[in-house]
């Protein structure tokens, strides 16, 4: 391990140098791409040298206690610090997945449970919401279809960073693990018996793709246009502006009717299908991610859960990685750091355990 890290010192050096080279600045695409790099590394090199140091001070002290015994509690003292700055560094050099610095397209859509269903639909919504604005990340409302009631059947967002992303903190490398469904228990407000019950939504989330990154014939697409309809399937549009995009080829249709014009919603439809497309190539090609996506909603059933909502107990549970707390009406306000911390931690412990397995 120490060796592949003494490699990594000598390439952040030579990145370091080249950044310096104000003619490398000439071509942003190459500069954002050494500049990534860079950044990569560079937690990783701090954390070796300081390993380093550990390792000075624990010979300096021995040679010391030799002399005098107070010296034997420094040496254990900067034995446990090393100890602590190489598991630091085994979870620094875990391989990183590629998209972690990407941002998402996240979409919630209400399951079993009918209008119950579609309610909590929007709570996980304004959850992401709420947890987006903590964080600092901007959110974009790309298409919704609401219930009666002022829930969701269905609603897509885009979520980006803003600025300059240190490694492991990107979009992408937090939501990826929301994908899943989601359960709720508590007494619905259609209830009239205050009787509990159990309903879920799913939730969804994609790496948004850049053009450049998913080639999109024209001649694989069918785009069909149909009239908006709101709550209740009344007309909200005397137009038929709304479009569902085809890809023919996979099968994979994106939709889009919030916007007013059909070019708009072609856009934002167009945004959704290039993100799915790129997921979908990504599954085929990596195992990995296709493990990944698996984890994610297939069906919106109850069985199927990731994460239980009980509010009766005010009560969150990750069935995934074990995580339990009573803080549920926290969590829903924004507070998910903890919750996807779990997951971030467990990921990162799997692939700690199959890199040692090879």
């Amino acid at each position: 391990m120490f060796e592949a890290v003494e490699e990594l010192l000598v390439e952040h050096a030579a990145l370091e140098e080249r950044l310096a080279d104000p003619a490398v600045h000439a071509d942003q695409g190459v500069a954002r791409t050494l500049a990534k790099r860079y950044a990569e590394l560079t937690p990783i090199c701090r954390v070796y040298r300081a390993w380093r140091e550990a390792g000075e001070d624990i010979e300096a002290a021995r040679e010391l206690a030799a002399e005098d015994s107070d010296f034997i509690a420094e040496a254990k003292a900067a034995e446990r610090r090393q100890g602590e700055l190489t598991e630091e560094l085994r979870l620094l050099l875990v391989p990183r997945d590629p998209s972690d610095d990407k941002d998402v397209i996240l979409e919630i859509k209400a399951g079993e449970g009918g209008e119950e269903s579609a309610l909590f639909a929007g709570d996980l919504l304004r959850m992401y919401l709420r947890f987006a604005e903590r964080v600092g990340w901007k959110t974009e409302l790309i298409d919704s279809n609401e219930s009666d009631l002022g829930g969701y059947k269905d609603v897509s967002v885009a979520v980006k960073s803003r600025g300059a992303i240190e490694p492991g903190q990107g979009v992408w490398a937090k939501l990826k693990y929301e994908g899943g469904v989601h359960r709720v228990q508590r007494v619905p407000a259609t209830e009239s018996q205050g009787r509990i019950h159990t309903s879920a939504a799913g939730v969804l989330v994609t790496p948004e793709a850049e053009e450049v990154e998913v080639e999109v014939n024209a001649n694989d697409l069918r785009i069909d246009v149909y009239r908006s309809s709101g709550p209740g399937g009344q007309s909200v549009n005397t137009t038929d502006s709304a479009v569902r995009i085809t890809h023919l080829p996979t099968g994979i249709v994106a939709s889009c009717q919030n916007e007013k014009s059909q070019l708009q919603n072609k856009e934002q439809a167009m945004r959704i299908l290039r993100s799915r497309l790129l997921a979908a190539a990504q599954e085929a090609a990596e195992q990995e991610a296709s493990d990944a996506r698996r984890s994610q909603v297939r069906t919106v059933d109850r069985s199927e859960r990731i994460r239980t909502y009980n509010y009766p107990e005010n009560r969150i549970s990750d069935h995934r990685t074990g995580f339990k707390a009573y803080n549920l009406d926290q969590v829903l306000d924004g507070e998910l750091n903890a919750v996807i911390q779990s997951a971030v931690d467990a990921d990162a412990e799997a692939k700690l355990a199959a890199a040692q397995e090879n």
